[in-house]
């Protein structure tokens, strides 16, 4: 049985691996102690169902220099997109190698191969909960982004957005509440043939059917539309998943369900939402306190005159939308909106 032996070795080694890899990887990236702490579980149970074997039968025969395999590479071994690849990568390393401890367990104890499928089993589940912890793989910390609405604009929203990217906008959502389909799908297309060559993302409002279609960088829901988890099976993780959150309840449950960006809001009130009560810097200082590496942007009838409410309170990222809009020089109005917040962010 050497042959197995070696290869149980080999497999519990890149399942334990894998497993510390991903732990590691969630630890430092993410704020989900929930999921941590299931990694860590499944690598404690690995270790327990490797004890039913007997103790040191399997690394006497361990030939780390004679394996033949060692120096051979895949063509995407080098290839990584950021933390969020490492431990998608470590992932599939180790569900892999609990298949191989099944299979081969078989020839060495029944017990011992049925304890190491129901950990893969366990696994699977854990993929797909960390996959969607980790969002999509362009998540990313927007400084300024804008609610583009042509009813607010001054001027042609056109000129409004090229103005404002002019002046530091670094997100561009289309909101157009009160557009059909057809001309909405247009207006989308031609928000991110302006913006994206700028390297600016583009996010749509409500709809994931036309951010699919358009091919836009992102969608943004609010409490009422489809669910974030709903969205994620049918984009994947091609789209940034953006989420309005206005208690920390709320965001708790966006985090979990895999959002990419949270909307925090409303600081004051708006007339985009009158009827929405303000939940004012205090909901913004209680959320950067619980998620601090969450991506955000704080919402609601801010401007250069108050943003500094928010800046005390350590905001990264803001929404405007008449602020911008309807001001004479956009370009100006985003300047002055995004540099007291630059100046104010961690070098």
């Amino acid at each position: 049985m050497l042959e197995a032996d070696r290869i149980l070795d080999a497999a519990a080694n890149r399942a334990a691996e894998g497993l510390r890899t991903l732990e590691d990887a969630l630890r430092f990236s993410l704020d989900r102690a929930d999921v941590v702490q299931r990694v860590k579980s499944l690598r404690h149970a690995l270790r327990t169902a490797m004890e039913r074997l007997p103790q040191g039968r399997l690394i006497a025969h361990r030939d780390a220099a004679g394996d033949a395999g060692k120096e051979i590479r895949g063509a995407r071994e080098g290839d990584r997109e950021g933390v969020r690849g490492v431990a998608i990568a470590a992932m599939h390393r180790a569900i892999e190698a609990f298949r191989t401890l099944e299979e081969f367990g078989k020839l060495l104890d029944a017990d011992f191969s049925s304890a190491c499928a129901a950990l893969r089993y366990q696994a699977y589940d854990l993929e797909r909960d960390a996959t969607l912890a980790l969002g999509s793989p362009h998540r990313a910390q927007p400084t300024l982004c804008l609610l583009l609405t042509e009813s607010l604009c001054r001027h042609d929203w056109r000129d409004t957005l090229r103005a404002a990217i002019d002046g530091g906008v670094d997100m561009v959502q289309v909101r157009e509440k009160e557009m059909q389909a057809g001309p909405l799908l247009q207006r989308i297309r031609e928000v991110i043939d302006i913006a994206r060559p700028r390297g600016v993302p583009v996010m749509v409002n409500d709809r994931v059917d036309l951010a699919i279609t358009a091919r836009a960088d992102g969608v943004h829901l609010g409490c009422d539309d489809l669910s974030l988890l709903d969205a994620r099976r049918l984009a994947g993780t091609q789209l940034l998943l953006g989420a309005s959150t206005h208690t920390l309840g709320e965001a708790s449950a966006a985090i979990e369900a895999g959002a990419d960006l949270c909307g925090v809001g409303a600081m004051n009130a708006t007339a985009l939402k009158p009827h929405r009560a303000p939940s004012g810097p205090a909901y913004l200082r209680e959320f950067i306190t619980r998620f601090p590496r969450m991506p955000h942007i704080a919402i609601g009838g801010i401007t250069a005159e108050n943003i500094g409410n928010l800046i005390a309170v350590g905001v990264r990222g803001v929404a405007v939308s008449t602020a911008i809009c309807a001001a004479d020089d956009a370009a100006s109005a985003a300047a002055a909106l995004r540099a007291p917040l630059v100046l104010a962010l961690p070098a």
